[in-house]
């Protein structure tokens, strides 16, 4: 008799189910172990983000670079000079209406490509647009204009800064120019080097503002 309730209740011990307490820790186990996994792989997601953008940005500075790394500081013809009081050369000049018509440097001070800029963009070193690729590497068309579309969300947009040729952090306006001293001839409008700065921007659908990407700066000397 005493065998039978010993095996009965070793049956009834092996039996035994989880309790409330141990099926709750395991649920929080499970539980954090889920929540980790799905931080981690969205740390992954930003990260590749962040560097597909951070690539794409610093091709679309490169592309102006490579497009006005030939051209003058100044226009070829016309040049940069003073009419008494007034600067004249600084900008595009009359006739310069596309980009194709740029042909020195301070004309693209202040210009942005972009959905929203002074000229559709953003575009290459030839000065066309670059069309937005889907994910198999097809351009993506236009839904009511059968035409391809720009990349989305991207704009660049340039400065450029006349700077002091003795020190490049200092910024001097359009119009300076150093006056004769002593031994000094002086130093005219259009003799000065220029500092220009591409800055890239994305805007995603999702974001208030535009962010800056990437910028580049170089000297023409």
């Amino acid at each position: 008799m005493a065998r039978t309730n010993r095996h009965r209740h070793a049956a009834s011990r092996s039996n035994r189910g989880f309790t409330l307490i141990e099926t709750a820790m395991s649920l929080v186990i499970i539980g954090v172990g889920v929540v980790a996994v799905v931080d981690a792989q969205q740390a992954f997601m930003r990260s590749n983000t962040w560097s597909s953008q951070a690539a794409s940005g610093t091709f679309l500075a490169g592309e102006i670079r490579e497009m006005t790394r030939h051209l003058d500081r100044h226009d070829p013809v016309t040049g940069l000079f003073l009419d008494g009081p007034t600067l004249v050369g600084w900008g595009p000049e009359i006739g310069e209406v596309t980009v194709q018509d740029y042909d020195d440097l301070d004309d693209f001070d202040g210009v942005e490509f972009g959905a929203l800029g002074d000229f559709p963009g953003p575009i290459n070193a030839y000065g066309e647009v670059i069309p937005q690729l889907d994910a198999d590497g097809q351009v993506v068309l236009d839904p009511n204009t059968g035409l391809p579309l720009p990349m989305q969300g991207w704009t660049q947009r340039v400065e450029v800064f006349k700077v002091s040729p003795f020190d490049t952090a200092v910024a001097l306006p359009p119009d300076h120019e150093d006056p004769p001293s002593g031994n000094f001839e002086g130093r005219t409008v259009d003799r000065f080097p220029l500092l220009v700065t591409v800055i890239v921007e994305y805007q995603g659908p999702y974001d208030n503002a535009p962010l800056e990407v990437t910028r580049i700066t170089w000297i023409a000397p």
